[in-house]
C-alpha cells in the first residue's frame, strides 16, 4: 500500500483517520473487498488502534466498510445492481439540488463556483486526477449547499459517500474525462444564468455519463473474474 500522500504527521481525532481512509478508498489504494489490516494502517496514518478502530465504525455507518465480528473491517464492493440503483437516485438528488440552487444562488457563489472550475481544469490539464476529484467533489458539494436544503443535503452526502470510488474511477476513461470537464464548464454557465431546468438537465446527464462509464467497468471486471449480476 503506498502511504507517501497520507500520512498523518501529529495525533488526531478519529474524524481526521477517518478522512484519511475516505481518500485510499476513492482513490483506489484500498480496493473493493479489501480487508484492512490495522497494525499497517496505525504506522501510515501515525495513529494508535483505539482512534483507527473508531474511524472504522464511522465509515462503516457511511456505507463504506463492514465490520466483520472476530475479522476486522472490510472494504464494501457494490455489485453493479448497487451501482445502478445508487447513481438512478444521485441523479435525481443532483437534478433537484441544481434546479434549486439556480434560484438561490448569488453572485459570490458563482464567482467562488469560477475558481473552483479554473482550479479543476489546471489538475487536469496536468493529468492530477487525485486533485481534480477533490475538487471536483468541492464543486457539487458547493451546489448543494447553494440549494439550501439540509435534508437534500444530509440524503446526498450518506450516497454520494458510497460511490465516490466508483465516481474517480470513472475519469480513467480520457475522453470520459475530457466529456465531464466540458459538461462542468456548462453547468456553471446555466447556474450564472439562473437557468434552473438546463442546470438539472445537465446535472441528470452527468451522472447517466458516470452511471454508463462505472457500469462498463464494472462488467467488464465482472467478465475478467468468471462472475456476472
Amino acid at each position: 500500500m503506498d502511504g507517501s500522500n497520507i500520512p498523518i504527521t501529529r495525533l488526531t481525532l478519529p474524524e481526521a483517520a477517518a478522512e484519511r481512509l475516505r481518500a485510499l478508498i476513492t482513490e483506489g489504494v484500498l480496493l473493493p473487498g479489501a480487508k484492512l489490516n490495522e497494525r499497517e494502517l496505525c504506522e501510515q496514518l501515525g495513529v494508535s488502534r483505539t482512534p483507527l478502530r473508531e474511524a472504522f465504525r464511522m465509515l462503516a455507518g457511511d456505507g463504506l466498510l463492514v465490520q466483520l465480528p472476530n475479522r476486522g473491517a472490510q472494504v464494501v464492493a457494490l455489485s453493479r445492481e448497487d451501482a445502478r440503483h445508487a447513481f438512478e437516485m444521485m441523479g435525481a438528488l443532483e437534478g433537484f439540488a441544481g434546479e434549486l440552487a439556480a434560484a438561490r444562488v448569488t453572485d459570490d457563489d458563482i464567482a467562488g463556483l469560477r475558481v473552483l472550475q479554473a482550479e479543476m481544469e489546471a489538475a487536469h490539464a496536468c493529468g492530477d486526477l487525485p486533485t481534480y476529484y477533490r475538487i471536483n467533489r468541492t464543486i457539487h458539494d458547493a451546489i448543494n449547499a447553494i440549494a439550501g436544503n439540509p435534508v437534500l443535503t444530509q440524503t446526498y452526502r450518506t450516497l454520494n459517500a458510497r460511490l465516490h470510488a466508483l465516481r474517480f474511477r470513472s475519469n480513467f476513461n480520457r475522453a470520459k474525462w475530457e466529456q465531464a470537464v466540458a459538461e462542468h464548464r456548462s453547468m456553471i454557465e446555466a447556474l450564472a444564468a439562473r437557468d434552473g431546468l438546463a442546470l438539472r438537465g445537465l446535472l441528470v446527464r452527468h451522472l447517466c455519463a458516470k452511471q454508463q462509464a462505472v457500469l462498463e467497468t464494472m462488467k467488464k471486471q465482472d467478465v475478467q473474474g468468471g462472475t456476472s449480476q
